[in-house]
């Protein structure tokens, strides 16, 4: 069984509260699920088909060796990015792909949705090589814990990079090949810093359903609310809020943002319909917006005056950032979206659905989506623009990150291609490296892709 490969992910609906999922409710969904797998893999890998926990997995992982990890050399020599022993086994990794390809099923909401999109969908000239694989880190496990939620992981340089792992925030040094646990929220939280609002007690075991990191700031968003804030330049935790004890609690995402004056901001956008602004210099909640439906994720525009609302409906919301009225209703997605991202120039913006798109709008024209990308296995769970605007990233939820020219106008496609599930991605604020979070748990891993430059000018010189 390949199964094993591949960690089972608890099924929840993103419109209940975690709670509800904590005993025999449990469901389990696993999409790996094939027979032409060789059970020799089970000598060199016995913890394949352990029972045990997630933590028990990782205390006995060969993951945890640093010989187990590939390098850019070792792949241009033919050995497998993730480190997987195709040579070993019943199938090869291009028949596997294609059995993936042919049995994968997409989680949607609205049935059918990702079949009726197919005349809309650009046409795209894959093959382009815009990253090259630079590592693959299987000393860091990158774990999701909401298989609708991939915002997990988050670079601040092109060596630095956060990311949940388990029940723990964690630093990756790329260059120093380290990582450091900054947060771990398995017992009890609390904030040393003393400010209104905040709430001292703090939480106990959090389950965390979404990370930003950005300036210094790190906010994680639980499944019953909490919002536990963390200066990376400071001990202890700065501030903890709840943003609401309703049932329906979970924080789907969390961006953050500089307002014009300079003053670091962020937003939680919570299934409870909700979408609430953070003053991180007051530490104070600014702004509260309702709208009828779960919010999944927002984006603000580079100018701070738009808000895109993505959540449990097809539509895709423009809103006044300022009063929460809706500019605008943008139709042409089948299902609940997920994901959302600004280009740099504030005038076009991408938004992903679970009808496996992901859609280009340009402001001066909302009347339809410029363009329409699809994904080969599922949803589009998870975008990334580079902050000079020249690539754009979308996730599916398995196996795929797509990375296409924004200048050639998305003609151009670069298909990353790996087995796991994707628990977020990432450009460093240089544009030059490109993390991608795996979780499985034998395979779980930090993929690393580094720009690739054209020192042809250079190169003659020193020649």
């Amino acid at each position: 069984m390949f199964c094993s490969w591949i960690s089972v992910i608890i099924l929840r609906d993103p419109g209940k509260n975690m709670s509800h999922y904590q005993d025999d409710d449990a469901e389990y969904m696993d999409e790996y699920d094939m027979e032409d797998i060789d059970d020799g893999m089970d000598e060199e890998f016995p913890s394949r088909y352990g029972s045990g926990s997630d933590s028990d997995v990782d205390e006995n992982d060969y993951s945890n060796n640093k010989i187990s990890d590939t390098s850019a050399a070792q792949a241009r020599r033919g050995k497998d990015i993730q480190g997987i022993p195709w040579g070993r086994l019943s199938i090869t990794r291009e028949k596997y792909r294609q059995t993936r390809l042919e049995q994968y099923k997409n989680y949607e909401n609205i049935p059918h949705s990702g079949e009726r999109l197919g005349k809309d969908c650009k046409l795209t000239k894959k093959g382009a090589s815009f990253y090259d694989f630079r590592l693959n880190s299987r000393s860091v496990k990158s774990t999701i814990l909401h298989f609708q939620l991939r915002n997990l992981v988050w670079a601040t340089s092109k060596h630095d990079v956060y990311l949940m792992s388990h029940f723990s925030a964690i630093h990756w040094s790329s260059l120093k090949h380290k990582k450091h646990e900054i947060l771990n929220v398995s017992g009890h939280v609390a904030p040393s810093e003393k400010h209104p609002g905040s709430l001292m007690e703090g939480f106990t075991h959090t389950q965390v359903s979404t990370l930003a990191v950005k300036d210094k700031l790190l906010v994680a968003g639980g499944f019953q609310g909490e919002l536990i804030c963390k200066h990376l330049d400071r001990p202890g935790i700065s501030f903890c809020s709840r943003t609401t004890y309703d049932d329906n609690a979970i924080t789907n995402a969390v961006d953050i943002f500089v307002t014009p004056s300079g003053a670091v901001h962020f937003t939680a956008s919570n299934n409870d319909c909700g979408v609430r602004d953070f003053d991180m210099e007051k530490y104070q909640l600014t702004k509260h917006f309702h709208f009828l439906w779960p919010v999944n994720h927002t984006s603000l525009s580079p100018d701070g005056k738009l808000l895109i609302i993505v959540g449990d409906n097809p539509d895709v919301m423009l809103v006044d950032s300022d009063t929460g009225k809706t500019v605008m209703p943008l139709h042409g997605h089948l299902d609940y979206s997920f994901a959302s991202a600004w280009h740099p120039d504030g005038v076009t913006f991408a938004t992903g659905n679970q009808d496996k798109t992901c859609r280009i709008w340009d402001v001066r024209n909302l009347s339809k989506s410029v363009a329409v990308l699809k994904g080969n296995l599922g949803a589009i769970r998870s975008i990334r623009y580079t902050s000079d605007g020249r690539y754009m990233a979308m996730a599916e939820p398995a196996d795929f990150v797509h990375v296409y020219d924004v200048k050639s106008g998305y003609e151009n496609e670069q298909e990353i291609d790996f087995f796991g599930e994707v628990s977020g991605l990432s450009f460093s604020p240089d544009t030059e490296s490109l993390f991608i979070g795996v979780w499985d748990r034998t395979y779980g891993s930090l993929l690393e892709y580094g720009r690739r430059r054209n020192y042809s000018y250079l190169d003659s010189l020193i020649m």
